[in-house]
């Protein structure tokens, strides 16, 4: 039995020898996509056409690749009515129209839909030219470490007329806010740059609608004791229309704070799902 053993580990070795190049290159090739991870790029769009068309050339995929991560982008589309879905398909990128209105119901639908797909790891943020898609990286890195990753604007650099007055001060206070009722850190509570394990993502509990979900994640990953870490990146001037209201959006936000403090989970419509699903 041994001297059979013996012969068969000398015939693969001498296969293996004797395989051209290009042969065993591809064998390397095979391996190495069969050790690789699935992370999804999500991007949330309305009328975006401008921004999209800047942010996904610059992704940086080679570089990915490089760390050991296959990405795929997920466009979900609240109804543009510009050639933000056109951009979309013309660069090959998955494209779903969402339920309902809002950033909070397209988040949510993106949510799902990474859940119910084969990723290890999901990187959101807003395509319109304020978040570096070159920084992806540096959170899939620092996903290695901990459940949930958020971009920190106000303690990255933050180009000039990047951000007005008014959101710059309401940010602050609305994160010293957060921080005060949830006693978990947290550096810029409205930060629309994520990145989230697989695991994370299963635990998130949520049901807003619109600009108050990043809030609502905070929360949800507080209530689940979810390992937040930050990094400080770029922030530029949008492209196209703001949709963001300072006052209206700013309140929802903390009236969103003050709800999950008292009721830490929103009711599910569908138990497994997190209420990620919109009926």
């Amino acid at each position: 039995m041994y001297c059979w053993i013996q012969l068969e580990y000398a015939y693969i070795g001498l296969k293996s020898r004797l395989l051209l190049p290009n042969e065993r290159s591809h064998q390397r090739q095979t391996v190495s996509a069969m050790c690789m991870k699935r992370v999804m790029i999500l991007l949330p769009t309305l009328d975006e056409e401008e921004g999209l068309a800047d942010v996904l050339p610059r992704l940086p995929v080679r570089e990915m690749s490089e760390l050991g991560w296959e990405s795929k982008v997920l466009i979900i589309d609240g109804g543009s009515k510009d050639l933000t879905t056109q951009v979309a398909q013309e660069s090959g990128c998955e494209l779903l129209q969402q339920q309902g209105k809002g950033k909070g119901a397209a988040m949510r639908l993106g949510f799902l839909h990474f859940l119910q797909a084969d990723y290890d790891a999901l990187v959101m943020l807003d395509p319109d030219g304020t978040y570096h898609p070159e920084e992806i990286p540096k959170f899939l890195k620092k996903l290695e470490h901990a459940d949930v990753v958020i971009g920190d604007r106000l303690r990255g650099a933050m180009d000039p007329d990047a951000m007005t007055r008014t959101n710059y001060f309401g940010n602050h206070v609305l994160t010293w806010i957060a921080v005060a009722l949830y006693g978990v850190p947290m550096n810029d509570l409205c930060s629309g740059y994520w990145g989230f394990s697989k695991q994370a993502v299963s635990m998130l509990k949520l049901n807003s609608m619109r600009f108050e979900i990043e809030a609502e994640m905070y929360t949800s990953c507080a209530a689940e004791d979810l390992d937040m870490s930050h990094i400080a990146i770029r922030y530029s001037k949008r492209l196209g229309e703001a949709k963001l209201g300072s006052v209206k959006d700013g309140w929802n936000i903390f009236r969103k704070l003050l709800v999950r403090r008292i009721f830490t989970s929103p009711h599910q419509n569908q138990v497994g799902e997190g209420n990620l699903n919109i009926r």
